[in-house]
């Protein structure tokens, strides 16, 4: 198997990395993400999602340097919050300093314990973008943007929206995170993996815009355009609206990634310390995906294999024949699963609208109360084109022209809306804080079957479909199911300060959630004649009384802290269409009737110090985390209709441990070095029907066990250059450990130079401010390297090769080149 391994590893080149001044091999492969291809799975037991453990951070006062610094330091730092536990910020200016249009969630991947994952260099691929930190996966993530809570983040997320598509990169104003179960304030109910807090900057006091064009490699095109009002009356009423569009073509196949998005905020206001804002959100996203791989592909067809779609005729017929079982182009023929090699097209279509209305009132000098009010609606068809018609070499399942291949569409439906209110109150030495949070989420899951052409007598029937535009008039409907859920969160929770330096925060939080499914329907042409009944009439409830939060800070010397942080959290019962997640719901009526489900939980224990001063920002940061009641879906049968469950298969142990380094020895120049340890381990075997599954004691699927992040900036008046790189170890790939992702090296370059106010150079141009020009290269020496891995679930052996053959990786981005010129007005 190990030769198995070595085939399927791209060899790469070698990298001088500056920030270690040492020579580094370049090697192989990174991986993670969310999807999943209908209820197509690999006939191989398979495990659909990642479970491991996370770590708490503590209570900080004091700004810490930057971990990604370039121009100043304050933007990236460790701040504090009375009543929160330790967070790590990150500001606009940095998230601007990358790849215009980038998701910020990869300006977090250079944080310790953090990884990021995306098969494109801007990391806007909804179906390749993944986050996890300290080894949970981006389910077991909060996520909110101005307190408005977004869900949890996947491809066909249930009850919220991905972050890209709710705000725009150049206005997102910070980035609260916490690696740990605590925050107990945050609207979530997936925390277990800590959160990530989005705020959008307020609209600017003087009138005025920006304008940000960008171009970059594979024709790429990023446009933004924001006005700001400045204040239009004495009162200090202000809005800004803004638009952005970013298109590009696929680095490899061919088709298009679109996002095009408007922004807009209001606020007013009321008097010196109270206001009511407005946040207004539409987003319009058409992605073509890349193909999802296999060690078997890789070895055979090498990292270029793509969607056999290519706009023309010559595509479609590729794929046709391989339906077919005609012929099969290249080495394809060689590939144990053919038909899921080469798919012809897939793609996503997805629209969202999202507004919040918030008050946030000063009522005393020691009482503060905010209340936001909310809506969330969002259609979405994700596609792919299945080669499983009956008149083809695989499949049973009839089309109506008798082609082979027939597009699968699944169209959920999130309309949600809820309110959140909380009270802040200090008095004596306290500071008090209590709250609620409602939600009605109602979410149907539909799965429907179009038609693709015919090929008779070398001719098309019908005109080629497009995955990018909008589908109607199904001849089939394969599945459908219709979920409503009420979630009541409740916290209270109080920070002592006995003494100035000492913080002793004690708090809980409240979780009541409710899930009832109504009638759901399964296509016996798809699924097969004895097909079960799905889960149908029936619910499940969460009742969380009590998950304590426990901190404490104390801070006794200039620039030195010690923290402590405990916590409880717990992550309610997941949502999808059939057999695509976790949930209890997405199964047969017997599966669900005979399984007793109880809800994940986990238990994060954290201590840790940091030291800053001027030339010096250290820390180190230890932590272990009791991940309990793993749910996991169990998968084998037929390549079409596998036959699946959700079980409880016990709960990971993690023992983990970050360091950081940033040393500033002269005026402009910063390094920064952080090395993270995770030792995530399964506390038990898995026991399924088909067997059992020695995992026991094997680290987590998907996520390193060591993290090296380095970066080097250096700033002279008005020019800025950096480059980093980072380091990534071996993970698993399949729950055993038979077969594992090879660790790489991973860099990058970047400039900037600013030119500031035109007036000093042009007369009359003064009115164009702050002018700046930057280049990056992405993906600097070239490394070809697994990036997301596990997006289709992870095989649970390799047993007869299966996780050999297991589709569940996507290859990331050879390097890439952007340049940029953005500026104020």
């Amino acid at each position: 198997m190990k030769q198995a391994i070595k085939r399927g590893v791209l060899a790469a080149s070698t990298s001088a990395l500056v920030l270690t001044a040492m020579a580094v091999p370049q090697t192989g492969f990174a991986a993670t993400k969310a999807k999943a291809k209908s209820a197509h799975t690999s006939s191989t037991s398979k495990v659909a999602r990642t479970s491991a453990t996370t770590s708490a951070p503590a209570p900080v006062r004091h700004v810490a340097p930057a971990a990604l610094t370039s121009h100043r330091t304050e933007e990236v730092g460790v701040v504090g919050h009375p009543y929160r536990a330790q967070t790590v910020t990150v500001g606009a200016a940095e998230i601007q300093r990358a790849i215009p249009g980038t998701n910020p969630m990869k300006v977090l991947g250079m944080q310790p314990g953090v990884m990021f994952q995306s098969n494109d260099p801007q990391g806007l691929d909804t179906w390749s973008a993944q986050i996890m930190m300290h080894g949970f996966a981006q389910q077991e993530i909060g996520l909110t943007l101005d307190g408005i809570p977004l869900g949890e983040m996947g491809y066909r997320n249930y009850n919220g929206t991905n972050p890209l598509q709710a705000i725009s990169s150049e206005n997102v104003g910070s980035m609260d995170v916490s690696r740990s179960a605590g925050a107990e304030t945050v609207a979530a109910t997936n925390n277990l993996g800590g959160s990530i807090e989005y705020n959008s900057s307020d609209p600017k006091d003087k009138m005025g815009g920006q304008l940000g064009q960008s171009f970059g490699s594979n024709a790429n095109f990023h446009t933004f355009i924001r006005f700001d009002s400045g204040k239009l009356n004495e009162s200090g009423t202000k809005f800004f609206v803004s638009y952005m569009r970013n298109d590009s073509q696929l680095w490899k196949g061919y088709g298009d990634q679109f996002l095009q998005q408007v922004n807009a905020k209001f606020v007013q206001p009321i008097g010196e310390r109270s206001k009511i804002s407005l946040f207004f959100d539409w987003s319009d996203l058409h992605q073509i995906t890349y193909d999802d791989y296999s060690f078997e592909m890789l070895d055979k067809l090498g990292p270029q294999q793509g969607f056999t779609y290519n706009g023309k005729f010559s595509g479609y017929q590729t794929a046709f024949n391989e339906a077919k079982g005609i012929s099969y182009p290249g080495n394809i023929g060689q590939l144990t699963d053919k038909a899921d090699a080469a798919y012809y097209s897939g793609g996503t279509n997805n629209v969202d609208l999202l507004g919040g209305l918030k008050a946030d009132l000063q009522m005393t000098d020691r009482l503060r109360w905010t209340t936001t009010v909310y809506g969330h609606n969002q259609q979405n068809q994700t596609t792919w084109v299945s080669p499983y018609g009956a008149s083809g070499a695989w499949g049973s399942f009839p089309t109506p022209n008798g082609s082979p291949l027939f597009n699968i569409v699944k169209e959920p439906e999130i309309r949600r809306f809820g309110i959140i209110s909380a009270v802040h109150y200090n008095i004596a030495h306290n500071e008090l804080g209590a709250g609620v949070w409602y939600e009605n989420n109602k979410y149907s899951s539909p799965m429907n079957a179009y038609e693709e052409p015919n090929i008779v007598n070398g001719q098309l029937t019908s005109p080629l479909v497009y995955d990018l535009n909008h589908f109607s008039d199904p001849f089939a409907q394969v599945f459908n199911q219709v979920y409503n859920t009420n979630t009541f969160t409740a916290f209270f929770n109080d920070t002592y300060h006995p003494i100035r330096n000492l913080d002793l925060h004690f708090g809980f939080k409240s979780v009541l959630n409710t899930t009832r499914v109504g009638d759901g329907y399964l296509n016996p042409d798809y699924y097969g004649a004895g097909v079960s009944p799905i889960a149908s009439g029936v619910g499940l409830t969460v009742a969380k009384p009590f998950l304590p939060h426990i901190g404490v800070a104390y801070r006794f010397l200039p620039g030195h802290e010690i923290f402590i942080d405990i916590s409880e959290n717990v992550h309610v019962y997941p949502q999808s269409g059939y057999k695509l997640s976790t949930s209890p719901f997405a199964y047969s009526m017997e599966s669900f009737t005979s399984t007793h489900y109880r809800p994940e939980t986990a238990w994060t224990y954290a201590i840790g110090y940091r030291f800053n001063n001027r030339l010096i920002s250290a820390s180190a940061y230890a932590y272990r985390t009791n991940f309990n009641n793993r749910l996991q879906q169990i998968a084998a049968g037929s390549p079409q209709n596998p036959i699946a469950s959700v079980a409880n298969v016990g709960g990971v142990t993690m023992n983990g441990v970050d360091a950081g380094l940033t040393i500033r020895p002269i005026r402009g120049l910063e390094l920064y070095n952080s090395i993270s340890y995770n030792h995530a381990t399964y506390d038990q075997n898995l026991v399924t029907a088909s067997g059992t599954y020695n995992i026991k004691g094997q680290q987590v699927v998907n996520y390193p066990r060591l993290m090296y992040k380095s970066r080097l900036s250096y700033t002279w008046h008005d020019a800025m250059v950096w480059i980093d790189g980072s380091y990534m170890s071996a993970r698993n790939f399949d729950y055993t450990g038979d077969i594992k992702a090879p660790g790489y090296w991973m860099s990058n370059l970047g400039a900037e130079y600013r030119l500031g106010n035109m007036g000093k150079y042009i007369h009359g141009a003064g009115f164009v401010q702050n002018l700046v020009f930057s280049f990056t290269v992405a993906n600097l020496t070239n490394v070809t390297y697994i990036s997301t891995m596990g997006e289709n679930g992870n095989p649970s052996n390799n047993a007869g090769g299966a996780a050999y053959t297991d589709q569940s990786f996507l290859i990331g981005a050879p390097r890439q080149y952007f340049g940029s010129v953005r500026a104020e007005f």
